[in-house]
């Protein structure tokens, strides 16, 4: 199975630092329902994998995250593509969770979930700790220097093998030559 892991927040929409909290406020990225459909097109099954502690926190709830995800859907339907499945983690990092990034809950729920190794499996990021859970269930690291990502390949200790790219266009663009 030819399978690829986005993170949502900076790699698929905008990001931000007070959360997007509603579907007004979750904007993609230029060129990124393209290219999810460029992967569908080549084969891909996608899934996303977010961290989505605006809930723990009370900045919003499922019912907003829910229409926020209906939104994503659409556009990308729109675009003609679509993501296979979206899993997410609620808890803010002092609920000590185990699906929370970097923690590799939610990447073994996805691999128990689909009957399938995490292995070499391209795990897009923007985030270290998007990449630390990659390399921890030995998936393959790539970097989007959207959302935070030129921050976190500043800030260096990358995991060995994580390859960059200016966006998810871009990645894709060396995935489906």
């Amino acid at each position: 199975m030819k399978l690829i892991v986005l993170d949502r927040d900076g790699v698929i929409n905008h990001d931000s630092a007070a959360f997007i909290k509603s579907p007004g406020e979750w904007r993609p990225l230029p060129g990124s329902l393209n290219a999810i459909s460029r992967l569908n097109q080549a084969g891909f099954h996608v899934i996303v994998a977010t961290n989505q502690s605006g809930i723990g926190r009370g900045f919003f709830d499922m019912a907003a995250l829910n229409a926020i995800h209906d939104k994503m859907h659409k556009a990308l339907a729109q675009a003609g593509a679509r993501v296979d499945a979206v899993f997410f983690c609620p808890h803010t990092v002092e609920d000590g969770c185990q699906c929370r990034k970097p923690k590799t809950g939610m990447y073994d729920d996805i691999a128990r979930r689909l009957n399938t190794k995490l292995a070499g499996v391209l795990m897009v990021g923007d985030s270290i700790r998007d990449l630390e859970a990659a390399a921890a269930v030995q998936g393959q690291p790539l970097l989007v220097l959207t959302g935070n990502g030129k921050k976190t390949q500043r800030a260096g200790n990358l995991p060995p093998g994580t390859r960059v790219y200016a966006d998810l266009a871009a990645a894709v663009d060396t995935l489906v030559e």
